[in-house]
């Protein structure tokens, strides 16, 4: 049996607290033992709490009772000690533990609960299978790594609380149970207990709560939000997420920049030490689709996108020539002096690469100091393959690659292709921040597999108003008040001005093909606010979860979040989703019918 805590054991700071500055003070630490070295009449044991790693001595002056209990000690025991900080002897520095110096001669040891043998080492950075770390995620949290990534994401939360609460933003919680509105991904839904046949939708984001409550009068809205949507996961995706989420009242698309902007530089500052230099680049999404194929680009580096569909249109490559003639282009990146470094197999892997993209290939031009060799050139005349090395500016150790095709898969391939060669020349340096606004996104994106539009954001985006006069002749070249702004090549927020007046609120619907009994039995609600003197209003959220990870310079998503779930969507540890039992469903007046045996 444990011992337990009594009131006089008092914690007096963390293990990683201490410096050379205590030496000679009585202490307390509480902890897991990270490792025990024994070395016949002395021991060491490393204890380890959120904060570090701190060694505890038991030596010849050592109570014989409690250096048979230190003797004892395993990895990861829950245990108490107190003691006297002292130096470490000669020789016995560590240099690279920040309490290295120092040491706690033990004069009083409990061990709270001991451990079975951990299923794998509780180390930084460790390399053990990602789903066997996932089962034991509170054994994976306490590596000092992970620890210190969740301690981040609660500072970047105190943070952002500050920031908006000195703005004049005040913090309020909308609904986690709300009516079910499906306009882009998936809702997750909540069936009820009570409304047989009736569902609560979990919330993909407070958007139209924090609209409302700009109708309410509230001015300036902030809340730490927990969101939900159904969809595919990714590397920096999860199907629950938080978002620093804010609404304002009476402003532009400017405002609204400006004051995330000075956010962003107090974060800067004060979680990274630097200083973001303000005003923020600002881009459009033309723009940015012409040269980095992406709406949300990264500028760490250049090999921006060149479009050579005048140079090649009608040449002899069929290829080309059918691209630009069926509304399609040509578009290319030239690898500037890298050629020595991708040989023909790294070539043929990049072609693999871009065909995840829809691209049904890759075209490619390599000058090696002098020498030439190309996947397209046998089937251009002599004048129409020089007109393309103009175009592109090419030169000796030059690599270029071509994708045609239509816009979308010419920017979607060029776009991701040129960020899959920079992370292979090792360009992406994760403590280089460039950071940009994206503006005007297009207000629609047209499904051709469905044969109609859909809202880019979302349907309560205002469009830009020199753009309105398209409404009825061409849907697709309207821009909205909507902005983004990217970090290092990942979206890390975004927002809009809402539509504040019902008339093109409701012209909105009809252009997502909503008649006005379905906009009015999905957001009945909204318009008849809409009649009540709406003031204009913009906002926008942060993704907490990518912030952090952009912060921290981290790739995966999982590693900021305390209890992540899988690729499927499933979290390991405690094994759900799982199904109910037969009382619970009955109360729910639901069945569940089992899918059919595929044999």
């Amino acid at each position: 049996m444990g011992a337990q805590l009594t009131k006089n054991d008092k914690r007096t700071c963390y293990a990683a607290e201490l410096t050379k500055g205590d030496i000679g003070s009585h202490v307390c630490v509480m902890g897991w033992v990270q490792r025990q070295r024994d070395l016949g009449s002395l021991i060491f044991v490393d204890l380890r709490d959120r904060s570090g790693i701190i060694q505890l001595a038991f030596d010849e002056k050592t109570d014989k009772a409690i250096f048979d209990a230190a003797f004892a000690l395993r990895s990861e025991y829950s245990i108490c000690a107190k003691g006297t900080v002292r130096p470490r002897g000669e020789g016995a520095v560590n240099k690279n533990l920040p309490t290295g110096e120092i040491e706690i001669a033990v004069d009083e040891l409990k061990v709270f609960s001991t451990s079975l043998t951990p299923p794998f080492e509780i180390v930084e950075n460790s390399n053990v299978n990602p789903e066997l770390r996932l089962k034991h995620r509170y054994l994976d949290l306490r590596r000092p790594d992970l620890t210190r990534n969740i301690i981040a994401r609660s500072k970047i939360v105190k943070i952002a609380r500050d920031y908006y609460a000195e703005n004049g933003f005040i913090d309020i919680e909308t609904p986690c149970l709300i009516k079910p509105t499906p306009e882009g991904a998936r809702d997750y839904l909540v069936p009820s207990r009570i409304h047989h046949g009736k569902f609560y939708a979990l919330p993909q984001s407070p958007q139209l709560y924090k609209q409302l409550l700009m109708l309410s009068g509230f001015d300036r809205y902030f809340q730490v939000a927990r969101c939900f949507r159904d969809e595919d996961l990714r590397a920096d995706r999860q199907p629950e997420f938080t978002q620093i989420d804010l609404e304002m009242s009476y402003v532009t698309e400017d405002d609204v920049m400006e004051m995330n902007e000075k956010f962003l530089a107090r974060l800067f500052k004060e979680f990274k030490g630097i200083d973001l230099p303000l005003p923020l680049q600002r881009m459009t999404w033309h723009e940015a689709m012409e040269r980095f194929g992406s709406d949300k680009p990264d500028l760490r580096f250049g090999f921006e996108l060149q479009n050579i569909s005048d140079a090649v249109k009608g040449c002899g490559f069929k290829v080309f020539a059918d691209a630009v003639a069926n509304g399609g282009s040509v578009r290319a990146i030239n690898i500037k002096g890298q050629a020595a470094k991708f040989s023909r197999k790294e070539i043929d892997a990049l072609t693999t690469f871009v065909k995840s993209y829809k691209a049904k290939g890759l075209a490619w031009y390599k000058n090696l100091n002098g020498e030439v060799s190309s996947s397209f050139a046998k089937f251009l005349t002599e004048d129409e393959m020089n007109a393309i090395v103009k175009a592109l500016g090419i030169e000796t150790n030059d690599l270029v690659f071509i994708v045609a095709d239509k816009n979308k898969v010419v920017f979607d391939t060029l776009g991701a292709l040129r960020c899959e060669i920079a992370k292979r020349l090792g360009l992406l340096d994760p403590s280089d921040y460039k950071l940009l606004w994206i503006t005007e996104f297009p207000l629609l994106e047209y499904s051709e597999e469905d044969g109609r539009y859909y809202a880019m954001h979302h349907p309560f985006t205002m469009p830009m108003e020199e753009d309105l006069q398209y409404v009825d002749t061409d849907p697709g070249k309207i821009r909205a008040k909507a902005y983004d702004i990217v970090i290092n090549g990942t979206e890390a927020g975004g927002g809009s001005v809402r539509i504040h007046d019902a008339e093109i609120q409701s012209k909105m619907f009809d252009l997502l093909g909503m008649s006005h009994e379905e906009a009015n039995e999905k957001f009945g609600f909204l318009l008849e606010a809409f009649q009540y003197g709406v003031p204009p209003h913009a906002g926008m959220a942060f993704g907490l979860d990518r912030l952090t990870m952009l912060m921290l310079g981290i790739d995966d998503i999982r590693d900021v979040i305390a209890f992540p779930k899988i690729q499927n969507a499933s979290e390991l540890m405690t094994k759900c989703p799982a199904k109910p039992d037969d009382k619970a469903l009955a109360e729910l007046g639901i069945a569940v019918v089992d899918e059919e045996s595929d044999e």
